[in-house]
């Protein structure tokens, strides 16, 4: 605040001295003009050698004589001395018109005079034309203006500098209110919003865009509050189930049936590394942004190339020999554009959960859809409540009849499903098999391969 005064304060100044400087110069070149006029209209008397005796001048400002080469008055006004000229002889140029300052008292005017000189007469007769006009009226004039200036900068400087104190301060007295909100933002519980001011300004939307991005923060947070809680809960059962294999077989001893404890810690141990290799994958998915083919270029996949879906869909299904698998091939080739290990990824988290749900069937099929190519997944299980079809895309969500540890899975594979999705620029979403049955059938569609990809 204080330097924005004193630059003003500078500024107001420098333009009041070039003012008085402008206004000056603008004066003394109107009585040079006025001088020039009366010495012109002289001169013409002279050059046809009719001078009056005394020179007729208009008012009682000026003095005028007509001196020639050796400095005598020829002619004067009624005012103007007749045996001493106004400048001497040393100082006239001849044949040249001149601007001169003399003192007072040599042309009988009060204060400091301004002369104009004009040649006039014959080559054989050279005369001068001088006319005389007192400053007196632009110095005053001059001065008048110069203490104006100097009482009213004053006042006008602290004028202004309580006008741009309020005004400033009412600017800045909502960025105050963000900044001791910011500040009491820290280590408070709860909800965290900074104060919108009231006035729909640029701090107006500042205050708005901050809400946002706490309100997003505070999402994030908690989120990962409860990433971190359910990763934390699905990690301890198979590190209890472990550890409670290992201590009833040290117990039992020499009684242990150690292939059966075998089989339940490497069933543990796979399920272990199953969700650790689920929570990695989802990290890097955050981390990446979800987008189609994001930054991460696929931590798992060699990289983004043509996909055959019929072919795609075979590969997934020749894992899966019981309960059946079924695939309905697409009449000709259909091609994605992705990485192959995502897709594959995809579509075996897909069967994987209807295997694991189905009666007697699992079929996959492929065609296109418009714009899409649109791969199916339908099951003859229990399906899936049309409150919850939106629902099982979250991390770590599993139904009531999926709640059981020999159900498999942590209820991850739906939302890496739809994570990579995305990042293919597809949709996956969740429908009834058919009206008459209450199977599940999941529809996933994926863009095409663009026409010009070689």
């Amino acid at each position: 605040m204080a330097i924005g005064v004193f630059g003003l304060s500078v500024g107001l100044a420098l333009g009041g001295v070039v003012l008085l400087g402008v206004l000056g110069f603008v004066l003394q070149r109107s009585v040079d003009n006025e001088a020039f006029r009366t010495a012109d209209a002289v001169a013409l008397l002279a050059a046809e050698d009719a001078l009056p005796d005394p020179l007729p001048v208009a008012g009682g400002q000026l003095r005028v004589q007509v001196v020639d080469g050796q400095g005598r008055v020829r002619a004067a006004s009624i005012d103007a001395d007749r045996l001493v000229p106004m400048v001497g002889p040393e100082r006239l140029e001849a044949h040249q018109r001149q601007r001169l300052s003399v003192s007072g008292e040599r042309a009988g005017l009060a204060g400091p005079v301004r002369v104009v000189t004009v040649p006039a007469g014959t080559a054989a007769d050279p005369l001068t034309v001088l006319v005389a006009k007192s400053m007196t009226d632009v110095r005053h004039s001059t001065q008048v203006v110069g203490t104006s200036l100097l009482i009213s900068f004053p006042l006008l400087v602290a004028a202004l500098a309580v006008v741009a104190w309020r005004v400033v301060g009412a600017t800045l007295r909502p960025v105050e209110s963000l900044r001791r909100g910011a500040e009491e933002i820290t280590g408070r519980a709860g909800p965290e919003r900074l104060p919108v001011p009231a006035s729909h300004d640029e701090v107006h939307r500042l205050a708005v865009t901050l809400n946002g991005m706490l309100d997003r923060l505070e999402s994030a947070r908690r989120r990962q509050r409860a990433f971190l809680a359910d990763a934390a809960h699905e990690l301890r059962s198979p590190v209890t189930n472990i550890r409670t294999e290992l201590e009833v077989a040290r117990r039992l001893g020499e009684r242990t049936d150690w292939a059966a404890v075998t089989d339940n810690l490497l069933a543990d141990t796979e399920r272990l590394g199953r969700l650790v290799n689920d929570l990695l994958l989802l990290a890097r998915l955050d981390e990446s942004g979800g987008g189609p083919d994001g930054p991460d270029g696929g931590a798992e996949a060699g990289g983004v190339g043509p996909v055959e879906l019929g072919e795609l869909l075979t590969t997934v299904a020749a894992r899966y020999p019981s309960p059946p698998v079924r695939v309905l091939p697409p009449d000709e080739p259909l091609w994605t554009v992705g990485h192959a290990d995502e897709l594959h990824r995809i579509l075996t988290n897909l069967v994987e959960n209807a295997v694991r749900h189905a009666r007697t069937r699992v079929v996959l099929a492929a065609a296109p859809d418009g714009a899409y190519h649109l791969v199916t997944v339908t099951d003859d299980g229990p399906g899936v409540p049309v409150a919850d079809r939106d629902r099982v895309f979250d991390r770590f969500t599993r139904l009531d009849d999926a709640r059981a540890r020999d159900a498999g899975g942590a209820g991850l594979g739906l939302s890496i499903a739809r994570e990579l999705v995305r990042r293919a620029g597809g949709t996956v979403t969740l429908a009834a098999a058919n009206p008459d049955d209450p199977g599940l059938r999941v529809s996933l569609r994926l863009p095409p391969l663009p026409p010009d990809t070689p």
